[in-house]
């Protein structure tokens, strides 16, 4: 019993440090596309460009559909990453065991956003793409990279799925206390 608690309260911390480092990576990187330029410094400006180097077309010249993702993150997911900063942290040291259906709601939401994306990674041409000026991504390992990255959001939407419908103690109902 005690390994299987070991493994929930690792994962629990793996989870926290997930959702806490996703919240100076949304703010700082993935929002300029949707939010005024006046916000960002010239120091996140700078990074992000450095980022689009890679010749990551959606950010660097973001379609509507993905800057419709990206508005979806600002007021739904943002928010959310600070909820389970609190409970995966505070579960080692008392459980919040409501968190289940946020989180599913929060991994459907991400792994719906994550086809798209993924999808364009894997079958558009960005060879003659417009951003790049006729010198978008021509090797097989640009697009790779920005699947590698991607798809890291897609696998821990799944790992916390398993976790959350699998983990016994997320899976059973706190027995209410009648007055």
């Amino acid at each position: 019993m005690m390994g299987s608690l070991g493994a929930r309260h690792c994962l629990e911390w793996l989870l926290d440090l997930y959702f806490l480092s996703h919240i100076p990576i949304t703010l700082l990187m993935d929002l300029q596309a949707v939010l005024p330029r006046d916000l960002y410094r010239v120091e996140l400006r700078n990074l992000r460009q450095w980022y689009t180097e890679f010749k990551d077309p959606l950010l660097h010249n973001p379609p509507v559909w993905f800057k419709s993702f990206l508005f979806c993150e600002l007021v739904f997911q943002l928010p959310f990453f600070l909820i389970p900063t609190y409970v995966f942290f505070r579960v080692v040291h008392g459980g919040c065991r409501w968190i289940r259906t946020p989180a599913i709601i929060y991994l459907v939401h991400t792994m719906t956003t994550l086809i798209p994306i993924l999808s364009t990674f894997l079958l558009q041409d960005f060879s003659k793409a417009s951003c790049f000026r006729g010198q978008g991504t021509k090797a097989f390992h640009e697009p790779l990279f920005h699947i590698s990255v991607y798809i890291t959001y897609f696998l821990i939407s799944i790992i916390l799925l398993l976790f959350m419908l699998r983990n016994p103690y997320y899976k059973s109902e706190e027995k209410r206390k009648k007055k």
